[in-house]
């Protein structure tokens, strides 16, 4: 398969692919057409064999300022209802398309990673920064609600009910080094080796079983609404699918003999 992208760039280095929002002079922002080929995009890799993880960055020395100012907000002033609610889907299903695609999703975040780009970094599976990064849920600084895109979901899973409050309630940045300590970064990176960084874990990654991490996602993401009991059901049925694929089996024949298994995602 076969990915162009318009309004961001894209590139396929070997099985690793690497996005990033290109606006530097304006911080990143997203835009309406952004927004709708990101969301594609995502739902694209769905089954996309030749893509088995993915980094996401901001080009320059910013991650995403959120929407742009001028190109989204000032129009949605203008909008019915039935227009703001297809906005507001819209959003959400490109959170929803980067929870949903198989390949882990690895977000490089340097500089400001606000709004809408704060929740795309939110959305993914691992999250490197850097000390100087500033990363703000601040709709409630433009008269909104703190619950968009998923926040109020998702957030207080990621850093706790209390801290989540904080952040939703007062729009206030959250530095690099609080986010690392607050579990948001997985990894706090130097400015210099950011990009590096994510670019080898993602590497790793690909490494692995594609198809079990597949599951893994998944099953992080089914298992946030289920109880105890039907989680470690679910579970057991996964991993006896698991069990049945190729990978598995050259897992063991690497590990008798004595070898570094080599994974091939089937």
């Amino acid at each position: 398969m076969t990915i162009k992208a318009e309004h961001f760039l894209w590139e396929q280095e070997g099985d690793l692919g690497l996005v990033t929002l290109n606006r530097p002079d304006r911080k990143n922002p997203l835009t309406f057409e952004s927004y709708a080929e990101l969301r594609d995009t995502f739902r694209g890799l769905v089954g996309n064999d030749s893509v088995r993880a993915i980094v996401i960055s901001g080009q320059g020395e910013n991650f995403c300022s959120g929407g742009d100012v001028h190109e989204i907000i000032g129009p949605l002033t203008e909008m019915n209802m039935s227009g703001l609610l297809d906005f507001t889907r819209m959003t959400g299903d490109l959170v929803k398309a980067i929870r949903n695609c198989s390949q882990p999703v690895i977000a490089a975040i340097d500089g400001v990673c606000v709004g809408a780009g704060a929740a795309v970094a939110m959305a993914a599976d691992l999250r490197f920064g850097t000390a100087r990064s500033k990363t703000a849920f601040l709709f409630t600084r433009v008269g909104l609600a703190g619950c968009d895109m998923g926040a109020c979901a998702m957030l207080p899973r990621i850093i706790g009910q209390g801290r989540a409050s904080e952040l939703l309630f007062t729009g206030r940045s959250m530095s690099g080094e609080e986010a690392f300590g607050w579990g948001f970064f997985n990894r706090l990176c130097e400015v210099e080796t950011l990009q590096s960084e994510a670019i080898g874990m993602a590497k790793r990654l690909a490494d692995g079983p594609n198809f079990a991490h597949a599951v893994t996602k998944n099953q992080l993401n089914v298992e946030w609404d289920m109880s105890i009991d039907s989680a470690i059901e679910a579970e057991a049925q996964a991993q006896a699918i698991c069990m049945q694929t190729e990978d598995f089996k050259r897992a063991y024949r690497a590990f008798v003999a004595r070898e570094k298994p080599k994974f091939e995602g089937n």
